[in-house]
């Protein structure tokens, strides 16, 4: 019977931690790995069944790459603390790794915005692979480095994506500046059509293309800040091209 791990990272998530680890009650074994949390999120994680480990923060990927040297089971599942599993997930998790038709799976994600989920403002996203030393690679959104074909699993992921507006726009600052420092170390450049026209096409494609505008007035919102956080990640190049940062 092939056997599953779970991987939950976290920081100051004591609002979401206790759920999420119970929605994956199923997995074979539990490992958190926490970023130096400074509320309540290690006593809650100490008193579950749950592998433990503490890291400080330096960037996405080595978070998920240490993470991955902790495991012992055939199949890895990567999880947020606010997001969960269905039941419905949980039984095609269950059967996609029984058959191994694929050695990775994408999930859908529909984001959690203004109170509501929007169904069409979603992510499809590799979380659930085999075990077979696969690393993640870029320091922000970060990318499962995989050499297969991957299939998509139908049920979605609930994700309980931004707790408040400022939750939104504390995330997408935290990083445009990721990006932006990235971008910096490869020599690019702060140009007028990135400034201007990156956002505004990511406007459209977002309300548009995606079909956001289907989400109604959240779905605006959620466009519009997403084409605000692509304007930041080149705002704050320029300020670190111009050593003002």
């Amino acid at each position: 019977m092939k056997t599953l791990s779970v991987i939950i990272l976290t920081y100051n998530e004591e609002d979401y931690i206790e759920d999420a680890v119970k929605s994956v009650a199923f997995a074979n074994e539990i490992i958190v790995i926490d970023s130096e949390s400074t509320d309540r999120t290690v006593d809650l994680v100490s008193k579950m069944d749950c592998k433990f480990a503490s890291r400080k923060f330096d960037n996405y990927c080595n978070q998920r790459n240490f993470a991955l040297t902790l495991t012992t089971s055939d199949w890895i599942l990567f999880l947020d603390a606010d997001e969960r599993v269905t039941p419905k997930l949980e039984k095609e998790i269950l059967e996609a790794i029984s058959k191994e038709k694929y050695l990775a799976y994408k999930i859908w994600f529909p984001h959690y915005f203004m109170g509501r989920f929007l169904f069409h403002y979603t992510d499809k996203v590799i979380r659930l692979f085999k075990n077979d030393n696969s690393k993640f690679k870029n320091e922000v959104h970060e990318k499962l480095v995989i050499k297969t074909k991957v299939g998509v699993l139908k049920n979605y992921m609930i994700h309980y994506t931004y707790k408040e507006i400022y939750h939104f726009l504390d995330k997408k600052d935290k990083y445009a500046w990721f990006q932006a420092k990235m971008s910096h170390d490869k020599k690019k450049k702060a140009t007028l059509f990135l400034l201007f026209f990156k956002p505004f096409y990511r406007f459209f494609h977002t309300y548009f293309v995606k079909r956001v505008f289907l989400d109604g007035v959240p779905g605006l919102v959620s466009a519009s800040y997403d084409a605000y956080g692509v304007f930041s990640r080149y705002a704050k190049l320029y300020l670190l091209e111009k050593n003002l940062k």
